[in-house]
Formats: C-alpha cells, sequence, structure tokens
C-alpha cells in the first residue's frame, strides 16, 4: 500500500480551517514534555525515589502553587521579557497582568501561545513540582509553600478591594 505524503498537509489544512495552526510545531512541543516525563521518570526510578503514592496536603499545596506559578509566568509584568520574544503586549489584564499576543508562525507562534496561557503552563509547572516532591521533598515544598502563600496574600488583596475599594 503506498503511503500518502500529502496526507499530514490536507490534515493540517482540513484543521486549521484558515487560521494559523502550527501542528507540527505542537507535536515537537508535546513530544519534549513526553520524553521529559520519560528522562525524569526513569531518573526517579533509578534512584529509589519513586513513590508508591503522594499525600492530599502535598497535592493541595503545589496544586495552589502551580496556579501561582503558572499565572505568574504567564501573565506577570515582571516575567514578560521571557515571553517578549514570542508575544507581543497588547494591554493590560486585570492586576498583576498582561494581555498579550502571541506572534510569529511555527515554532515561535506554538511556543508564544504555551509561554502566555497559565493554563498550558500548569502542565509544565504541575510536572517539575511532582518531580520535585519525589527528588527533592523539602526543598520543593519550600518554594510552593512561599508560592501558595503568595496566592492566599492576591486572594486577601482582592477581598479587601472588595471590602474596602477606596482603602
Amino acid at each position: 500500500m503506498p503511503v500518502d505524503l500529502d496526507a499530514p498537509r490536507e490534515i493540517k489544512q482540513a484543521y486549521a480551517h484558515g487560521h494559523d495552526r502550527p501542528l507540527a510545531s505542537y507535536a515537537v512541543i508535546d513530544a519534549v514534555y513526553v520524553a521529559l516525563l520519560a528522562v525524569l521518570g526513569t531518573a526517579i526510578a533509578r534512584r529509589g525515589r519513586l513513590p508508591e503514592r503522594f499525600e492530599a496536603r502535598d497535592l493541595a499545596l503545589v496544586g495552589v502553587a502551580t496556579h501561582k506559578l503558572s499565572r505568574l509566568l504567564g501573565k506577570h509584568p515582571v516575567t514578560s521579557p521571557l515571553r517578549a520574544p514570542f508575544t507581543r503586549f497588547t494591554g493590560t489584564a486585570g492586576p498583576a497582568e498582561l494581555q498579550e499576543e502571541v506572534r510569529g508562525t511555527g515554532p515561535r507562534h506554538a511556543i508564544g501561545e504555551l509561554v502566555s496561557c497559565p493554563f498550558c503552563l500548569a502542565q509544565w509547572v504541575a510536572t517539575g513540582f511532582v518531580f520535585g516532591l519525589a527528588a527533592a521533598p523539602r526543598a520543593t515544598r519550600l518554594v510552593a509553600a512561599i508560592l501558595t502563600t503568595t496566592a492566599t496574600a492576591d486572594l486577601l488583596h482582592f477581598a479587601h478591594a472588595r471590602v474596602a475599594p477606596d482603602a
């Protein structure tokens, strides 16, 4: 049976429906993520550090920390230099958050979507925290505690602003 070399192009055109959707670049990012999982998982297993389970309190801690770090990386003005090669500033999106538009095509566009999307970044950040819990739990909990405390402070700032908007 002959191989249809036009199939990937036809699939991309049918999927994209006239929009710039860098499917090949997404596939590379996906492959890098899966390879990262394999390498980290193998390294942790070889060191005998692969946990049988995680405690609920650790998952809650790194869950909140993942939320905070993914928003900090994907939206915060101070981290905009990391996103600048892949995005364009378009305005503010809320307290201490920026609105940015992804720029470029192919890999630049795909990376831009990843680094400017807190939901997309959360998968990578959570992976780091979970492997951190396995490899270096004390250091990981320290970092996660800082970010979780900051997220709690953010909620209190919003609550205060709602109760006493002029204060």
